[in-house]
């Protein structure tokens, strides 16, 4: 199903029962491969090899396959024993890009992996010139489908208004 069918059917739920803040969509195009290599570009480097962490400041671009995000400031977790990267966490206004989707949030944790991406803080969501927005959004980046909670807010312009 794709994103504006489910987010038809979650605002038409959200319509008639105002207590209701929870919905599941399926984003449908939003697929990485977790296993792909990832580049990353920043103002500024620390790593602490004795946690096994590199925190990236100003400016921070992470590219992976077709995925950007961009983020004030993204702590990379490496795992213990292959050294390759388990998690990005981003802070600081994240932005969250593939060719035909845009997500924002305050927040992001990019889990490689459990191919999951967590985006919390005011998530805007926007495919085309329709939005849909919430509190929080989970991301299953293997399969596109997505769930986002706290007050879900749907716009849909449809044939070109």
């Amino acid at each position: 199903m794709t994103f504006f069918k489910s987010a038809l059917i979650c605002a038409v739920v959200f319509c008639t029962n105002p207590t209701f803040a929870q919905t599941n969509i399926n984003l449908g195009v939003i697929n990485a491969d977790p296993n792909a290599s990832v580049e990353i570009t920043a103002d500024n480097l620390s790593v602490n090899q004795a946690t096994g962490t590199a925190v990236f400041q100003g400016n921070v671009v992470v590219g992976q396959g077709d995925l950007r995000m961009s983020a004030g400031r993204i702590e990379v977790v490496y795992g213990d024993s292959t050294g390759d990267i388990s998690s990005l966490m981003a802070s600081g206004g994240v932005t969250f890009v593939t060719a035909t989707e845009a997500a924002e949030a305050a927040s992001a944790d990019y889990d490689l992996t459990a191919g999951t991406l967590t985006m919390r803080g005011d998530v805007l969501l926007t495919q085309g010139a329709s939005a849909i927005s919430a509190d929080t959004m989970r991301v299953n980046l293997s399969t596109g489908a997505a769930q986002m909670d706290g007050r879900v807010r749907t716009i849909f312009n449809q044939g070109g208004n």
